[in-house]
């Protein structure tokens, strides 16, 4: 016997597989791509940060590497240590110590005489200085920049770094300075990580951000017991893994679990290695509870989930009353087939009401709202991953001028000065943001230059400059293999070419050289010829336009020049100050100026 379904069960079931299992799936599934692309960002957030923060780290190892080896570099020249026993010596010293406030001490040792210190007597005794120079004194006779591990000032219970440089005279260390250095400047370099108990940093799942030494020891963490007792932090994973492989890996992402309170953890974290003249490193790591870091993808699912039982409620009673009324006409059918039968021809039926079931149309329209939501949210996360890649590509420019003091800021000053240019030229919005990335990383290439020659204080050799015209082709190695660098290579690559011929490393022509790499050349030469240079003073503005303009048709092209003349006679641009004046449509975009000052500070 065929078994008869009723007209409701089919109706219900037609209702809920057309109208909320589609919405299911493509909830699920939006949402489902919506964390692992959070998640993705999650982690370049986090690396990105702990990646500046080592930096950082590095520059203050550095400044007071810089200032000790200066105070050897000037006993070696001077050859007299009785200088030493001057009173202009120790009111230098002590000039010094003032103008860092995170500087404890400094000492100088002769071999064989008395040694001349200045500190902070408030935070540090005589009697452990002379400790700390015991300790680093076998290290010194090596003739090298020592970083000692941190220590504790007993007295005070400051944590400190020391820093000791050599003074070589006739082949001999004859003495050597130290500078005893206080660790919270760390602190300061952390400023947005605001002190919190490590117990309220678990529960509350907020990112936690801390730097520890070789031994795994914290050197500074958000709350400040665990730093002032130098716990150890090697019980997390992510501290052994950096503390295993920091001298093969400078950062990483690390998805971990980690225990807390008896109660496990899965957690999203990165590391970044600060080194400093691979005598010393710490380990910046931030890491962050992966169900707090995710929570909105959750509250996103939970919605879905409701808003799909109350379609289904509503698709039940729905489906119940079209069921009824499409049921009614039929049943009136069969009655009236049964007169009929009967011989009660006067029978008819009126079969009015079943065009309601039209009102299953409402049921799609719900489901289309949800999905256009949820393309919004795709299209938020698809602009914050295009200002990710920006930040980064300023990031990677700064990166590669920051190797040489007399070139910070040039990839963003040549930036600045081709979207000068190309608004001259009458570039549209689009084309500006493709000639502004490619100005950007138009140095990139120098990454792989050996800083021998990037820091080269005088004029290079012949062989020296080879190398260094090689930086397009290896910039161009680097980012070809990048599908989304296609339209911003020809600037990187092709900026040192000259319209004549001449130049490289293709040697081509004035038409065979797009438009985005004459500007950047133009942008790129005007830049450095208005910086001052270790052997070189920057040219004035008038003398590096005719400069310039002398080579028009040989190396420029005549329109690109021109363009920069106008801006510069305009105002818009100047030596290390460029400005971009807005049309009237747009005049609720603010002015930008972003002035470079020449000759960054030495140090």
């Amino acid at each position: 016997m065929r078994i008869k379904i009723s007209l409701i069960y089919f109706v219900v079931f037609t209702l809920l597989a057309v109208g909320l299992l589609p919405l299911l799936l493509t909830s699920w599934t939006l949402s489902d791509r919506s964390a692992k692309e959070l998640r993705a960002v999650e982690g370049r957030y986090q690396t990105q940060l702990v990646q500046d923060k080592a930096r950082q780290i590095e520059l203050f190892g550095q400044r007071y590497a810089d200032l000790v080896g200066s105070y050897a570099k000037a006993l070696e020249l001077s050859n007299d240590f009785s200088l030493l026993s001057s009173q202009q010596t120790e009111e230098k010293l002590g000039a010094t110590l003032k103008e860092n406030p995170y500087l404890l001490a400094l000492y100088i040792k002769p071999v064989g005489n008395e040694s001349l210190s200045v500190f902070r007597s408030e935070q540090v005794k005589r009697e452990e200085i002379e400790t700390f120079a015991t300790g680093l004194t076998p290290q010194v006779e090596s003739r090298k920049l020592v970083f000692g591990q941190p220590q504790k000032i007993a007295s005070s219970g400051e944590l400190v770094q020391t820093i000791a440089s050599p003074v070589i005279i006739n082949n001999n260390v004859s003495a050597f300075v130290m500078a005893v250095v206080s660790l919270r400047e760390i602190s300061r370099i952390m400023a947005e990580t605001k002190p919190t108990s490590e117990e309220e940093l678990w529960k509350a799942g907020l990112p936690i951000i801390f730097v520890v030494d070789e031994k795994g020891n914290a050197v500074f963490h958000p709350d400040v017991k665990i730093v002032a007792s130098q716990k150890s932090l090697l019980n997390l994973k992510i501290v052994q893994e950096w503390q295993e492989a920091n001298q093969q890996i400078q950062s990483a992402l690390v998805p971990f679990t980690a225990e807390y309170d008896g109660e496990q953890h899965e957690m999203i974290g990165a590391y970044s290695t600060a080194n400093f003249h691979n005598e010393l490193k710490f380990g910046v790591i931030a890491m962050q509870d992966e169900s707090k870091a995710l929570a909105s993808v959750g509250e996103m699912r939970r919605q879905t989930w409701f808003i799909c039982l109350a379609f289904a409620m509503f698709a039940l009673i729905v489906g119940f009353l079209l069921s009824r009324q499409m049921t009614n006409p039929l049943f009136k059918l069969a009655s009236a087939a049964q007169k009929i039968a009967a011989g009660d021809f006067a029978t008819r039926v009126d079969a009015r009401g079943i065009s309601e079931i039209g009102k299953l149309g409402e049921a799609f329209n719900l489901m289309s709202d949800n999905v256009e939501e949820h393309i919004a949210k795709l299209a938020k996360a698809a602009e914050e991953n295009r200002e990710l890649f920006v930040g980064t590509v300023k990031a990677l420019a700064a990166a590669i001028d920051g190797k040489d003091k007399y070139t910070r800021g040039h990839s963003e000053r040549v930036a600045r000065i081709s979207v000068a240019i190309g608004k001259r030229l009458g570039m549209d919005e689009v084309e500006l943001e493709t000639l502004r990335i490619s100005a950007l990383l138009h140095d990139v290439g120098k990454i792989a230059i050996d800083d021998s020659i990037l820091k080269k204080p005088a004029a290079l050799t012949d062989e020296e400059f080879a190398i260094m015209k090689t930086h397009p082709q290896r910039g161009y190695k680097i980012m070809s293999q990048i599908p989304a660098m296609k339209d911003f290579l020809p600037g990187m690559y092709m900026h040192h070419e000259m319209v004549n011929g001449q130049g490289y490393p293709q040697g081509l022509t004035d038409a065979q050289i797009p438009l985005q790499a004459k500007i950047v050349s133009v942008a790129d030469t005007f830049d450095a010829m208005t910086i001052d240079r270790p052997y070189s003073k920057g040219m004035t503005l008038k003398d590096s336009l005719d400069r310039i303009g002398s080579f028009v048709g040989t190396r420029y092209d005549g329109r690109v020049v021109q363009a920069l003349v106008e801006a510069c006679n305009a105002g818009q641009i100047g030596i290390g100050i460029v400005k971009l004046r807005e049309e009237a449509r747009n005049s609720d975009r603010k002015l930008v100026s972003a002035r470079e000052q020449l000759g960054q500070q030495a140090a």
